[in-house]
This record gives structure tokens, C-alpha cells and sequence, in this order.
């Protein structure tokens, strides 16, 4: 989809995502839709929002799906809301939103 290329953002580190997490959800699932209001990605998780549990659910989720290393995602902001800004370091957009488009 070409709209997720208004939820990325390039930096000098990487490619910074803009997601939009539903925990507690029935099941883990990345990308779920795309929210164009807000300009960010779906990203729907098992783990509750309770001692950082869904913040490591979505870094092991979203290290999986980009194949990279857990220490390569960070979350920049958002740690205790539902909106994140993370950042995929060493990612350029466009190989970001060819693996995006896979899916």
C-alpha cells in the first residue's frame, strides 16, 4: 500500500514507522490496517499493556517481520501510549515499504 509511506520517516539512523497498537488483542498480528488520520500503521498484540510486557511484544514482533535483530528497533516514543514512533535503525524507507507491501 502506498500509504504506509506517510506513516515512515527517514532519519540518519533509519527509517522511523508510526504505529498505532491494540493490546490485549485475540491475536498478534502486524501490519493491521492502516490508519490515515493519524498517519500510522496497525499493530495489534496479545500481550497486555502492563510492565513493559506489550513494548517487548512489539519489538520481537516487529524485529521478526523486518528480519532484524531486537537491539536494531527502539521505540522513540510512545512507551506508555498507544501511538509509537519506533525507529528501524539501518532500514532505508523504500526496503521498508517493499517488506510492508508483502505482507
Amino acid at each position: 500500500m502506498d500509504e504506509f509511506r506517510n506513516a515512515l520517516t527517514d532519519s540518519r539512523e533509519g527509517t522511523i514507522l508510526l504505529i498505532e497498537v491494540t493490546p490485549n488483542a485475540k491475536k498478534t498480528r502486524f501490519p493491521s490496517g492502516y490508519n490515515a488520520w493519524r498517519k500510522s500503521i496497525g499493530c495489534q498484540i496479545r500481550e497486555p499493556p502492563v510492565e513493559g510486557k506489550a513494548n517487548l511484544a512489539i519489538v520481537k514482533l516487529l524485529a521478526g517481520f523486518f528480519s532484524l535483530p531486537a537491539d536494531r528497533i527502539r521505540i522513540l516514543s510512545g512507551v506508555n501510549t498507544s501511538q509509537k514512533k519506533i525507529l528501524l535503525a539501518g532500514m532505508d524507507i523504500d526496503s521498508v515499504l517493499e517488506i510492508l507491501n508483502r505482507s
